[in-house]
C-alpha cells in the first residue's frame, strides 16, 4: 500500500493538509503531487470545509520536485534520451495550480523552513502566506537550467514587480521570510513557535467570514490582471449581481442593520 505523503485533519470548518516527506524536506514526488491534488479535490467537495491550510512536516515546508523521480530524473547512459518535463508539468502541476486557484474557499500556506522551487511558487500561489522566521524562498530552477513553473513566471512579477522577480529567478539566492514580507511577496511573517498557531487562527478567523465572497474576490483579481479597467469594471457588476442574491448578503446586510454578529454559510 503507498504511504500517504499528504496528511488530513480536520479542527471545526478548518481543513489543514500536512506535505508528509520529511526526510526529503517535503521534496514533491508524483505519487505526492496526486495525492495532493485528490485532498484538495476532498477539501472542495467537502461542504463542513471552509478554509484550508496547506504545511510541511518536519524543518521545511517543500525542497521543490524531487529529481531523483522517474518521470525526471535524468538518464546516466550515454545515448539516452532526455526526460520532456513538460509532461510533468502538463500531468502534475498545471492541473494542482488551477485546483489551488479554482478552491472554493481560501487557501492559506503555512511556510516552515525551505520554500524551494515549485515549493516555493506553489505556497505563493495560495490565498495567503504565512511563514516562519527561519523560513526561506530560493527560486532554485536556474541552478539546474530551468525557468521557474508551477505558475511562478505569472506570481513573481505581479507579486514584486518585473526587476525583483527577475532577481529572485536569475540569481536564486534563498530570500528570508522577514524579507519576503517586506517585498510584499508574503503575507506574514511570524515566529518560529508561533506559526502553526497562527496559522490556525487566521483559518479560523476566515472560516467565519463569507467564504463564498473571498473566493470571488480571488477569482476577480485573477482576471483583471488579464483585462482594460472598463472590462474589469464590468466583471464587477456581474460578479457583484450574483453575490448579492447570495444568503450570505442578505445576511450579512440585515446584521449589519441589526446591529448584531452575522452567521454566514454560503460556500
Amino acid at each position: 500500500m503507498l504511504e500517504s505523503q499528504i496528511l488530513t485533519s480536520q479542527d471545526g470548518a478548518v481543513c489543514t493538509l500536512t506535505l508528509n516527506r520529511p526526510a526529503a524536506l517535503n521534496a514533491f514526488t508524483t505519487a505526492m503531487l496526486m495525492q495532493l491534488r485528490n485532498a484538495l479535490d476532498a477539501a472542495a467537495a467537502d461542504d463542513s470545509v471552509r478554509c484550508v491550510v496547506i504545511t510541511g512536516a518536519g524543518r521545511g515546508f517543500c525542497a521543490g520536485q524531487d529529481l531523483s523521480d522517474p518521470l525526471v530524473k535524468p538518464s546516466m547512459e550515454a545515448g539516452d534520451l532526455p526526460k520532456d518535463i513538460g509532461h510533468l508539468l502538463d500531468g502534475y502541476y498545471i492541473p494542482l495550480a488551477q485546483r489551488v486557484r479554482s478552491m472554493p474557499v481560501p487557501v492559506i500556506a503555512a511556510v516552515n523552513g525551505v520554500a524551494a522551487g515549485a515549493g516555493a511558487n506553489f505556497a505563493l500561489g495560495c490565498d495567503l502566506v504565512l511563514a516562519g522566521q527561519s523560513a526561506n524562498f530560493i527560486q532554485a530552477f536556474s541552478k539546474i537550467g530551468l525557468l521557474p513553473d508551477c505558475g511562478g513566471t505569472w506570481l513573481l512579477p505581479r507579486l514584486v514587480g518585473r526587476a525583483r522577480a527577475l532577481q529572485l529567478a536569475l540569481l536564486a539566492e534563498k530570500l528570508p521570510a522577514a524579507e519576503a514580507q517586506s517585498m510584499g511577496l508574503i503575507y506574514r511573517c511570524v515566529p518560529d513557535a508561533d506559526l502553526a498557531t497562527e496559522a490556525q487562527a487566521l483559518a479560523q478567523r476566515i472560516s467565519a467570514l463569507p467564504v463564498r465572497a473571498m473566493a470571488q474576490t480571488r477569482l476577480a483579481f485573477d482576471a483583471a490582471g488579464r483585462m482594460d479597467y472598463d472590462e474589469a469594471l464590468k466583471l464587477e457588476s456581474a460578479m457583484q449581481s450574483r453575490l448579492g442574491f447570495a444568503a450570505d448578503y442578505q445576511e450579512g446586510a440585515a446584521a449589519f442593520l441589526q446591529k448584531r454578529a452575522p452567521k454566514f454559510t454560503d460556500r
